[in-house]
């Protein structure tokens, strides 16, 4: 029987720690183990687990892929690889099913189906993704204690920029090139384009990266899955202070 992987991290603090790497290794280990034949491995990296399976282009392409006939299985090293998101887990978990295919989680073996007469199946499955879902609450809310702590203490707590401003000051300041990169990413988004189209635009078209390196649809998935940054920690360099102490 044929097999595909599927890996996700949602940053790359994770590359220390249950990295794609590790990811792989397990689910290899696990396909071994069970007589399943790797045919294929996708990935996404720097993709937030709550994001719906169509905002990530390796699931959508996993998914593409056990609509063909050679395909038998999807292997995951946990469940929640799937999905930090009840909803989003269920969603992806029918969707497979209904293609006749089989999951398998390498930490736990074959993601049975639903059955009418055991309806603790579906509850244990339901409460492990519910856990899955408040760990990463937890692990947000944790931050922002953090950066309220800090903020407390007369730090700066708006944490490191993210693409598209400069952090100075306390504040944020927006970066015009990496603003205008900003509006074209969502131009092609709202289009439908692909993460990896989009990736291609940015670089043909100049735009710059964060850091110089170049432009990855994973780049352009962790900005675009990015909440919008609060207008409160957004500096207009075109006002002075006494403006921004006014209308603060």
């Amino acid at each position: 029987m044929n097999a595909i992987l599927y890996l996700r991290v949602s940053s790359a603090s994770q590359l220390d720690g249950f990295g794609l790497d590790v990811q792989e290794k397990a689910c290899r280990a696990f396909a071994t183990a069970h007589g399943l034949r790797v045919v294929g491995v996708y990935r996404d990296e720097g993709v937030s687990g709550t994001l719906e399976a169509t905002q990530r282009d390796g699931l959508m392409s996993a998914l593409a892929t056990l609509q063909e006939g050679n395909v038998d299985a999807l292997i995951v090293a946990r469940l929640d690889r799937l999905s930090r998101k009840l909803t989003v887990e269920e969603a992806v978990l029918a969707e497979v099913w209904r293609r006749n295919r089989a999951v398998h989680s390498a930490d736990s073996g074959e993601v049975k189906r639903d059955d009418p007469d055991d309806p603790m199946r579906t509850a244990m499955r339901q409460m492990m993704g519910v856990f899955a879902e408040l760990d990463r609450a937890i692990i947000v809310k944790r931050l922002r204690d953090g950066r309220k702590a800090k903020a407390a203490k007369g730090g700066r707590a708006v944490g490191p920029a993210p693409y598209g401003y400069i952090a100075r000051d306390g504040g944020l300041y927006p970066v015009p090139e990496e603003q205008d990169a900003l509006a074209r990413m969502n131009e092609l988004r709202a289009r439908g384009k692909t993460m990896q189209h989009i990736a291609d635009v940015l670089a043909a078209e100049g735009y710059p990266t964060k850091r110089g390196g170049r432009w990855t649809s994973p780049v352009v998935s962790r900005i675009l899955s990015r909440p919008p940054v609060p207008a409160i920690q957004i500096i207009d360099p075109t006002k002075d202070n006494h403006e921004r102490s006014r209308a603060a």
